[in-house]
């Protein structure tokens, strides 16, 4: 059986990804989780991966260590699944769009850290921010024009779990969005995998302090 190694529910914005895309798919997997910020986050996970980072996929004696390899894996593994869009032209786009995220809008991952119990509207937006929202808006808005929704490419797919942590931080800082936007946000939500994960998010109770400023030390719950 596989084993996924991914850190807190409530933060851990890569790990999300492959947990929701194989929970999707139905692909049965063991949960090892690890709690970031911690001595022993780095004990546990540098034997693992060389760059010392979950999520972590493990497969017999492999060990895939980046979400985009790990999606790119799966498909291969399960091809009766549809993680990419069978159409070879929407797989491209899908690709770029997960490109795009996997490498980009550094301004949104820093002043918009994904924390999905909180509830911070208004929180971490400025110019940089915005410029990294309206370009996302500007890719989904292409693909859900072409496909119709509800998600990216019709149906739930890779790339739909690729901005579940981004529809994540869009719940809770609550930037201007049109509607069309908060549409796909709460199709995404409401996803099973990706409720799921979130319902179990909020149980955790455990607080990282760097990212979470008005919480007292003794709130950490480590």
């Amino acid at each position: 059986m596989f084993i996924l190694h991914i850190g807190n529910k409530n933060y851990s914005s890569w790990s999300m990804r492959p947990w929701v895309a194989m929970t999707a798919f139905g692909i049965p997997f063991e949960e090892r989780q690890h709690w970031l910020d911690t001595p022993a986050f780095a004990q546990e996970i540098a034997p693992l991966s060389p760059v010392a980072r979950v999520p972590i996929l493990e497969d017999g004696a492999l060990r895939v260590w980046d979400s985009l390899a790990i999606g790119e894996y799966l498909a291969e593994r399960f091809p009766q699944h549809a993680f990419w869009p069978r159409d070879a032209a929407d797989r491209a786009r899908a690709r770029c769009l997960c490109a795009s995220m996997h490498s980009g809008f550094a301004a949104l991952r820093e002043h918009m850290v994904m924390n999905i119990e909180a509830d911070l509207p208004g929180r971490g937006w400025n110019p940089a921010v915005q410029r990294d929202i309206e370009q996302i808006l500007l890719m989904w808005q292409s693909a859900l024009q072409t496909s119709g929704g509800p998600f990216l490419f019709s149906e739930f797919g890779v790339v739909d779990a690729f901005y579940a942590p981004v529809c994540m931080r869009f719940l809770t800082y609550r930037p201007e969005l049109p509607d069309w936007a908060w549409a796909y946000v709460q199709a995404v939500a409401g996803h099973p995998a990706v409720a799921r994960w979130t319902g179990q998010a909020r149980a955790e109770r455990v607080y990282l302090l760097a990212d979470e400023p008005y919480r007292t030390p003794a709130q950490a719950g480590y």
